[in-house]
């Protein structure tokens, strides 16, 4: 199972960059005079992508947008409040972030903490908010039949939030926006390097100038006061538009938008922001350290506001240079020269005025200044030179498939309407944004590199490893047990009726994508999942061969077979398919799980056939050439060396190796070890190809719009003539897990000196798939931890403040399942969560669930199933990881059954039998020094290990 994400993550910078930057909506008006409404709101109209919109202002300045789209069942509310850092006055860093956390925290008419319940009752999906500099977005997905709901509680959040907002909630959020800045800046590596950058781009008072998280001190520092002169300010109807996308009436809406909306007062037109771009004439170099194994190169320039002239340009300019294994840059220092581990190049477009950043992250050894010297060469070269048409024929390519993958969900096509909303001032801007880059030729992007992306414009940082330099430590004032009087106060007057939740409208029948399956004469399986509405396809092509066919002595062999196949076949090199994908707007990728391994393509249907051509020549049809695998062998070195950077993937590292045991298939790292890495070689890789990489133990699982017809005539010719080239490998059986002895759990502790948070996983077995009440197990787990709104995460997040999520999850595999909970804690409490956690866990297994808490989280595992389908890429993950754990097409169709099916005795029963603490195993990744004193007082014997797992004596 998937663990959530946690809640209310900010964009650390700017976020819309080229593939936010390309909707073409037109007017309603106009959309409606080129063809009939379709069932979705996208539409092809003289060779150009139309979304079809209504935009409207209430008496009160409240904005709504409205796009009808009837593909699912489904309706997105995306409410942007347009303010952000941009408008925070100074000192106070971070406040337009701080208040996105307090907008969930409770309301006049929703008592605190039953926003989000609401949301799981009613099947909610993607409920979240974000920050960036210009703006705030709250939004989440409801089931079509809930509309009125999900206005009610949009239009409370931002009409009476204030007047709940007290002391103690002010308190408890500062202390999880402060974890969640220990875990996104200092506890992440480079973090503090990307904030000391912005720090040399922009002066004292810019708006831009600092994270949009804010610091310790500013954050801290925040009060009531503060609170509610911003809401006056910014939270109010005249500054706040909601964009509606999906399954719903656009009268009906209309009605509701304007009963739930209208009685809100409008407040004074918030001052404007005038800020000159900040111009740099000499270049400026910084060097600063973190705690990180390998050293980054960073090139930082001033450049053109969002949709200004050059912009465009500068989108293009990123992807050749570093827009993905066929750029530029890629192509010279990661696969010839060797000299780079990863490169990422982007124009990160904001409202201000934006910035092109290059970062080049080095291998070992190699020397800064060498790799300064080829980026400069090439970003000269280009400047001199234009890019090929090949070059711009790539980049809109994947722009154009880019713009539709991000209007294949209701979800993320409100985003972008909203965007463009405030962005250009039109929600039906995106034809002139499409003209932007249908106008850039060669000559324009060379022209706009050298004016804008000159050397003594910029600045350059070094990232090297060491010891980070970080701000005095900001106490953590003990919160307040209760509120002062007058620190209530209300800028709209009660309204007695909203104090009850509306009635849900009648809820059309759930139902979930079903497909159909045909077997080519050489055994592969093909299953198909059709879902019109855009042109777009998804496929996956799945195989038993993941980490558990390794050999005993070569872990990691799987994941280096799948990373090695799209780097080059018996007629291509790894740069020519990298070529072609990118001319089609084509992803192509290729991984080895605990059990499985996956080519995953998309695209759009026009490249489909010929993508599908692609990925059949990878897999049947690889070179495994020595340069290569001697690159890719020093690439994946690199990478094992990486992953003791970041203590949550070390936590889970340790924990495998722990919870399976040495020499178990499982219990290394995916990507293998020092030793087996060195070891493994063409021959090898090639040997666990030819046994595992076989039609009769595959799949190719396809979503999209298309029919089976044109399925099969695409799937025989390219996946007909597929046939073994060598014995099959012998199927062995997963040797069960090592749990831990059951009078004690077990608890290992990885030093990480000066660490500012401990990161927790905690392991034990679990069931298999296939289990009968795996639907009650997973009821059980949204209860314990799998929800926003778990017991666990509630008490550590939003009662104590301990953390900024911490989620629990069952991992239901072919041969071996897996229960894992983690997240990260501020340093000074890891034994008061581990604490609680314990104690979250013991009364999950004695008591049964509550008929409320049943009904909420049975209701939000079943009601957002079609939200969870809801576009190809999901629905083939779906499919294919059924296939991989040997279950039936049906079991994805019979969810709702099963769910539904789901009592507070079952759910007790799967406690008891699948949630055994004293099989728990607890890895912490913390500083030892502060974090070995609180493990003994709970009275647990501590196993040291160091960061590859080896106990230490």
């Amino acid at each position: 199972m998937t663990q959530p994400a946690p809640r209310r993550r900010p964009l650390p910078w700017a976020t819309l960059a080229l593939s936010v930057a390309l909707a073409l909506p037109l007017s309603a008006r106009a959309a409606a005079d080129l063809e009939p409404a379709p069932m979705g709101a996208v539409s092809l109209a003289g060779g150009q992508f139309n979304i079809r919109h209504e935009k409207l202002t209430l008496a009160n300045g409240f904005e709504l947008i409205l796009v009808e789209d009837h593909r699912l069942p489904l309706v997105a509310f995306n409410l942007w409040v347009h303010a952000g850092p941009r408008n925070e006055a100074a000192g106070q860093t971070g406040f337009a972030h701080l208040f996105e956390h307090l907008m969930f925290a409770g309301s006049r008419h929703v008592p605190r903490g039953a926003f989000d319940q609401f949301i799981d009752a009613a099947g909610g999906t993607d409920s979240n908010g974000s920050t960036n500099f210009d703006r705030t977005n709250y939004f989440f997905t409801l089931p079509a039949h809930q509309l009125e709901l999900g206005l009610w509680l949009k239009s409370d959040m931002l009409g009476w939030m204030i007047d709940e907002v007290d002391s103690i909630a002010l308190a408890n959020q500062q202390d999880v926006v402060r974890n969640e800045r220990r875990q996104s800046f200092e506890n992440r590596p480079y973090g503090i390097v990307e904030e000391a950058t912005y720090q040399a781009l922009y002066p004292e008072g810019h708006p831009y100038r600092a994270a949009v998280i804010g610091s310790h001190a500013d954050i801290q520092r925040i009060r009531l006061a503060d609170v509610k002169a911003f809401a006056r300010t910014y939270y109010r109807p005249n500054n706040a538009t909601l964009v509606l996308a999906g399954d719903f009436d656009p009268a009906q809406a209309k009605a509701l938008v304007q009963k739930y909306f209208g009685t809100l007062q409008p407040g004074p037109k918030p001052p404007e922001v005038k800020v000159a771009m900040p111009e740099i004439t000499k270049e400026r170099r910084l060097v600063v350290t973190d705690r990180v194994e390998l050293r980054r190169l960073n090139f930082v320039w001033h450049t053109p506001a969002m949709f200004a002239a050059g912009d465009a340009e500068l989108d293009v300019a990123a992807h050749v240079l570093g827009g993905g294994k066929a750029s530029r840059l890629h192509a010279l220092l990661v696969r010839d020269r060797q000299l780079a581990q990863s490169v990422q190049v982007g124009q990160d477009s904001q409202s201000l005025s934006s910035l092109f950043s290059v970062e080049i992250v080095a291998r070992p050894g190699a020397s800064l200044d060498e790799i300064e010297a080829l980026a400069d060469a090439e970003l000269t070269r280009l400047a001199a030179e234009p890019p090929t048409d090949a070059e711009l024929a790539q980049a809109r390519a994947t722009i154009q498939t880019q713009l539709l993958q991000r209007m294949e969900r209701v979800t993320t096509l409100a985003d972008l309407v909203n965007h463009y909303n405030q962005m250009a001032g039109d929600p039906g801007y995106a034809g002139a944004d499409l003209a932007r880059y249908a106008a850039v030729t060669p000559a324009s992007v060379s022209a706009t590199v050298a004016r804008w992306l000159r050397p003594d414009h910029r600045v350059v940082v070094q990232a090297l490893p060491g010891e980070p330099v970080l701000p005095p430590e900001v106490p953590t004032p003990p919160a307040p047990t209760r509120a002062a009087k007058g620190e209530r106060e209300s800028l709209n007057a009660a309204e007695a009726w909203r104090r009850q939740p509306p009635r849900p409208g009648r809820a059309a029948p759930l139902t979930l994508p079903a497909s159909h399956s045909f077997t080519l004469p050489n055994g592969l399986t093909v299953i198909h999942a059709p879902k019109p509405g855009l042109p777009l396809v998804s496929a996956s092509l799945v195989l038993r061969a993941g980490q558990a066919a390794n050999p005993a002595d070569r872990p990691g062999l799987a994941s280096f077979v799948a990373a090695m196949l799209p780097e080059g076949t018996a007629t291509r090199s790894g740069q020519q398919l990298a070529e072609s994908l990118a001319s089609l707007g084509a992803t192509l990728q290729a991984q080895a799980g605990a059990e499985d391994a996956r080519l995953e393509f998309s695209s759009l249907k026009a490249s489909a056939r010929e993508g599908l051509a692609l990925l059949a020549d990878v897999v049947q049809h690889p070179a495994f050439a020595e340069a290569e695998v001697t690159r890719k062998r020093a690439q994946r070195l690199t990478a094992l060396a990486q992953t003791r950077e970041q203590a949550d993937e070390l936590a889970s590292t340790v924990a495998q190796r722990v919870l399976y045991g040495e020499g178990h298939p499982l219990a290394s790292p995916s990507l293998g070890t020092e030793a087996s890495l060195q070891a493994i070689d063409a021959a090898a890789l090639r040997a666990f190809w030819q046994g595992h990489y076989r039609p009769e133990r595959a799949a190719l699982v396809v979503a999209g719009d298309v029919t089976e017809a044109e399925l099969r005539d695409w799937v025989q010719p390219l996946f007909g003539a597929w046939q073994p080239t060598g014995p099959a490998a012998a199927e062995q059986p997963l040797p069960p897990a090592q749990p831990a002895p059951r009078q004690a759990a077990r608890t290992v502790l990885v030093d990480k000196p000066g660490a500012p948070q401990t990161a927790l996983t905690l392991v034990a077995p679990g069931p298999k798939a296939g289990l009968p009440d795996a639907a009650s197990v997973k009821v059980m787990n949204a209860a314990l931890g799998g929800l926003f709104t778990s017991r666990i995460n509630h008490q550590l997040r939003e009662v104590k403040g301990y953390t900024y999520g911490m989620f629990s999850g069952y991992s239901l595999g072919r041969e071996r399942g897996q229960f894992t909970l983690s997240g990260s804690v501020r340093t000074d409490v890891t034994g008061p969560a581990l604490a609680d956690l314990q104690r979250e866990i013991t009364a999950m297994r004695a008591r049964p669930l509550g008929a409320a808490e049943l009904q909420r989280v049975r209701n939000a595992q079943l009601l957002s199933l079609p939200g969870l389908f809801d576009t190809n890429g999901a629905v083939v993950a779906g499919y294919a990881a059924n296939w991989a754990v040997g279950r039936p097409l049906n079991a994805i169709t019979e969810l709702p059954a099963q769910y539904g099916a789901v009592t507070a005795a079952s759910a007790f029963q799967a406690a008891k039998q699948h949630l055994q603490p004293a099989q728990l195993i607890t890895v912490a990744v913390g500083d030892a020094a502060q974090v070995l004193p609180q493990l003994r007082k709970l009275g647990r014997t501590v196993e040291p290990r160091d960061a590859d797992g080896r106990v230490q004596r």
